[in-house]
């Protein structure tokens, strides 16, 4: 018996918002991830413990879940720029073929032996092993303030895996049809096209939502238009996709990458229209999660649900330290990022929902409830232990709390380049120039005026500094804001300096006249760096990658002494 049975829909959300939004500050308090809390407070409220509103609760708010869910798919794949992410395609492309092919092969290999698991069922489960929950990873981001390398390669990461599980998953789910069904002459064969279409159609559907949008914010002047525009793109591209039974997710996280890749209206889409109400739509979204947990299941899931839940941290952890360790990455990638991607939730039991409406798989009820059983129980599982795992890694990444403006935070990963060659001075200003245009997306910037501007400072006096540094600057039109790039050199180019000594760190700003403040702090800062500590100027000349190169100006409290944070 439910405590408010038949309660209106609105009473419902009311409740699950504050009991959310309460739940989450005391596991703040206690220092634990907000959404561990949330998921708890759903726990408590759903039908295994207090059983508040009745079964059938949380399915008058699916809506909501579900806008929640295509929300955070737009956000995740809004951080697949193709040109921020220049330098991290090496790891994440050998991530995703370590993730794709080790993580589901442990978990069919640990399930099949087990008794009433055959081969459809532990391909299905292996595929689904891979998926990481993006909603979490998000909101735990946020909370956290978090921002570096570690955080870029982790949300790719997520959109990533979770693109090739689908596709994975829609495999498998063809030879499940083929083995499972009473027909299966080339049943396998023809399904197959299944994955080729899912991604086909989810890129076709985000692809037109990211273009409307465009076309929209071009027109729109006002915040409120704006909001509603970019609340019915994520609406209309979710309900498309499920009626032409595309994954919405995909769809979602489809049009976050068509957009930001294709058009420049990324943050008016995502951060600014929804920052002010996404806390409490977060908060809904995981205590809603959290209803739908369900522990009664366990005890069907018994063996093959503990075996899925520990291959699949066993595959994550070791493909992660694998493929991190083949590429050379640095150490907090390596050491933290597998268990940040423990989290699993709305994209597994979505895939559930796609088995269990199948006409084919219905027929055999022993096969799907075990099925249903074991994925509910360890998304369970890894929904109350994935976020403090994951809390975890941003933790000991040293990225927390670093999603502030700092002096030069215009030097990210994709702005500076390694093994930098160039037989004159005006061969490697233009080799940068052309990095800070495409790294900084300055398309619209006239490179050819900017390159004369920094000719003329250099025709004034060389802004060869000496112990191995080098700081053209050229102007940039008024109300820009200030950017830079920076090129590196083990050997050192050979220009001439003050001392006498060749250039191994090159650093070109860009910076408009309301800046010169800045631009002043910057040189300073840089000078400090290279030109005075001279571990720190090792470390920095000998960089093997532009993340190596990137930790050591953004990582811990030594960059904070000449990389500081700036007022807000």
């Amino acid at each position: 018996m439910s405590a408010i049975p038949d309660a209106d829909p609105l009473l419902t959300l009311a409740v699950v918002l504050v009991c959310g939004v309460a739940m989450g500050a005391v596991a703040k308090r206690l220092r634990l991830p907000s959404i561990t809390g949330q998921i708890l407070a759903g726990i408590l409220l759903g039908h295994s413990v207090l059983n508040v509103f009745g079964e059938d609760a949380a399915g008058k708010l699916v809506p909501v879940t579900h806008f929640a869910l295509g929300l955070m798919a737009v956000t995740v794949g809004a951080h697949l720029n193709v040109r921020r992410l220049r330098n991290a395609g090496k790891r994440l492309f050998v991530l995703l073929v370590a993730e794709s092919l080790l993580t589901p092969a442990l978990v069919f290999g640990g399930l099949l032996p087990l008794p009433g698991v055959d081969t459809p069922m532990a391909l299905l489960l292996g595929t689904i092993a891979v998926s990481t929950a993006p909603a979490t990873i998000i909101a735990l981001v946020r909370e956290t303030r978090s921002k570096g390398v570690f955080v870029k390669t982790l949300i790719a990461a997520v959109a990533l895996n979770n693109m090739a599980c689908i596709l994975l998953f829609e495999v498998a789910r063809a030879y499940a049809r083929s083995a499972w069904g009473e027909d299966t002459d080339g049943a396998f064969h023809e399904d197959l096209l299944g994955p080729a279409l899912q991604l086909a159609k989810a890129v076709a559907l985000g692809g037109v939502m990211a273009l409307a949008m465009d076309v929209v914010s071009r027109l729109v002047v006002s915040a409120e238009r704006l909001a509603t525009a970019a609340l019915a793109a994520i609406l209309l591209t979710a309900g498309v996709a499920d009626y032409f039974e595309v994954s919405p997710l995909l769809a979602c996280l489809c049009l976050g990458i068509v957009q930001t890749n294709m058009t420049p209206t990324r943050e008016k889409l995502v951060d600014r229209v929804f920052a002010d109400f996404e806390p409490a739509i977060m908060a809904v979204f995981f205590t809603l999660a959290g209803m739908h947990l369900d522990f009664e299941r366990a005890a069907l899931a018994g063996v093959a649900a503990i075996v899925f839940f520990v291959l699949r941290i066993v595959g994550k952890l070791v493909s992660v330290h694998w493929a991190m360790s083949f590429v050379g990455a640095t150490d907090a990638l390596r050491k933290n990022l597998g268990m940040a991607l423990l989290p699993q939730a709305g994209l597994a039991i979505g895939l559930v929902l796609l088995v269990r409406d199948d006409p084919i798989f219905a027929s055999r009820t022993e096969e799907l409830s075990l099925f249903v059983a074991v994925v509910l129980t360890v998304v369970t599982m890894n929904e109350i232990l994935g976020p403090i795992l994951t809390n975890l890694g941003l933790s000991r990444s040293g990225e927390v709390g670093r999603d502030r403006t700092r002096l030069i935070d215009f030097l990210d990963e994709e702005n500076i380049v390694v093994n930098l060659e160039a037989s004159t001075k005006e061969e490697a200003i233009a080799r940068l120039t052309d990095l800070l245009i495409h790294s900084h997306h300055l398309d619209d910037l006239d490179r050819d005026a900017f390159l004369t501007s920094v000719y003329e400072r250099e025709s004034q006096a060389s802004t060869c500094l000496g112990a191995g540094l080098a700081i053209p600057h050229g102007i940039l039109p008024e109300k820009s804001r200030m950017v830079g790039v920076m090129g590196l050199s083990r050997e050192g180019l050979p220009f001439e300096t003050p001392d006498g000594k060749p250039v191994h760190c090159m650093v070109l700003l860009g910076t408009p006249p309301d800046e010169r403040d800045r631009h002043l702090q910057v040189l300073a800062s840089l000078v400090r760096v290279v030109g005075r500590e001279e571990e720190l100027r090792e470390a920095l000349f000998a960089a093997d990658t532009s993340a190596h190169a990137h930790d050591i100006l953004h990582s811990g409290e030594e960059a904070e002494d000449f990389n500081y944070f700036l007022e807000e």
